[in-house]
């Protein structure tokens, strides 16, 4: 099959080398820029222009939504839509938290109440008003550092008195604080309306243990695929009719927060998320690519691991999360002991490519082409198991057998919390038959 890999920020690599590995023509867009020259070198077939394999593809693939939308909407237009992935209208529903939460309320579902805001002196005074906890969060292109998790008034009123003095873009909502424990649930959507299996799922984001440091997205994610989900019913279902008005073809994800017996949405992923992305493709039986295609016309034909739980953890080198130092710095590091069993399923590449490095065969030391850095977020490995304690323990044990010589570095507690998370989401009936570990 033709498979066309739309990836502006090169964050799926994984998703064509798999393609590769099953025998499709995969194509791998990824712009001209130094910052991901080196991403897939010697690992796929790149190409620096997508348009002109649009047509020729039998399944294009959108890694990201945040550029080109108006290029592939214009595209859909033309032929019979082979797009998997979002389109300018479903972008807005993540990227712009006012209209996100009118999705929510559109389909019945009760949201946090909040309130959007384009001034921070408007924003000061309505904390002072309230003198409570909120969330701040930007809507639209607003700037990512808006967003925030105050602990007291005085914390929120500070960071909006700093972001007025850094000159921080100001288009961003102010939400009541609601204590509980986050969980999400996606599903794929296509012209058959959704597919069986709900994808219940647990971020870690920030950059060090316990939460602490910087956020930088996920720096690891449990994921466990099932057949029934009480989360789904309430945030999933609901967005059936939108997603059928909207003709969504692909991934959609709904974060939430679980408290006093009540699911609230915080935020809508209309798109693939990374790293999920790449640790639902180790719960994935048989072809990545040709139940994408059938997804397209309606149909349903992915076959899911249910109920095992599988642990994604991401592996980076330095400076990463903050990626000032050049690419000659980080490209080029060599990757030992990737086993072939473990490159196929369970090492998931993100920012690496081929390139020759010094390896013993035979009691000879050779150069021989092998796996390498090709940036700072190096790979994602995961671990399937019964329990979320098994599966953490089993992707720790396969990032240890790797020896990379500059400073690898990842989380050390992914899935640790939900040791003490899972019983209070279950008390509300979330997550059931989830189980952190069988040990006594």
């Amino acid at each position: 099959m033709r498979f066309l890999v739309l990836d502006p920020f090169g964050d799926g690599l994984d998703v064509s080398v798999r393609a590769i590995r099953e025998g499709h023509d995969v194509k791998h867009f990824i712009p001209d820029n130094p910052k991901y020259a080196k991403i897939g070198e010697g690992m796929v077939t790149r190409v620096r222009e997508f348009k002109p394999w649009l047509r020729w593809a039998d399944v294009v693939f959108l890694v990201d939504n945040t550029v080109y939308m108006r290029d592939i909407d214009n595209h859909r237009l033309t032929m019979t839509n082979n797009v998997v992935g979002p389109s300018q209208e479903t972008t807005l529903w993540e990227t712009d938290r006012k209209i996100g939460q009118q999705v929510f309320q559109t389909a019945g579902i009760d949201t946090i109440p909040y309130k959007e805001f384009h001034s921070y002196d408007d924003a000061a005074a309505h904390v002072k008003k309230h003198d409570k906890r909120f969330v701040s969060k930007p809507s639209d292109e607003g700037d990512k550092a808006l967003s925030y998790v105050c602990k007291s008034p005085d914390d929120m009123l500070y960071m909006l008195e700093r972001w007025k003095k850094l000159g921080k873009r100001m288009t961003f909502i102010l939400q009541d604080f609601v204590e509980g424990c986050e969980m999400a649930v996606g599903g794929f959507f296509g012209p058959g309306g959704w597919c069986a299996g709900w994808h219940e799922n647990f971020e870690f984001k920030k950059f060090m243990n316990d939460e602490l440091g910087i956020a930088t997205g996920e720096q690891g994610t449990v994921v466990r695929v099932v057949k029934r989900s009480k989360l789904a019913d309430e945030m999933l279902i609901p967005l059936t009719q939108q997603l059928r008005k909207a003709n969504y073809v692909g991934y959609i994800d709904v974060n939430c927060i679980v408290a006093e017996n009540k699911a609230w949405p915080l935020e809508l992923t209309c798109r693939p998320g990374w790293p999920t992305y790449n640790i639902q493709l180790s719960l994935l039986k048989g072809d990545s690519v040709t139940w994408l295609k059938d997804l397209l016309e309606g149909k349903d034909t992915a076959i899911w691991t249910y109920d095992d739980v599988s642990v994604g953890v991401v592996l980076s080198v330095p400076d990463y999360p903050y990626s000032h130092v050049t690419r000659r710095e980080v490209c080029g590091i060599p990757i030992y002991g990737i086993r072939e069993g473990l490159w196929s399923r369970h090492l998931h590449p993100c920012e690496m490519m081929l390139c020759e490095a010094p390896m013993r065969t035979n009691g000879t030391v050779i150069r021989a082409p092998m796996p390498a850095t090709a940036g700072d977020y190096v790979l994602v490995m995961t671990g399937v198991a019964a329990t979320v304690h098994d599966a953490a323990t089993t992707a720790y044990r396969r990032l240890k057998s790797l020896i990379v010589p500059n400073s690898p570095m990842w989380r050390s507690d992914i899935g640790r919390r939900l040791a003490r998370q899972l019983p209070k989401i279950q008390a509300h009936g979330y997550a059931r038959g989830m189980t952190y570990t069988t040990a006594t």
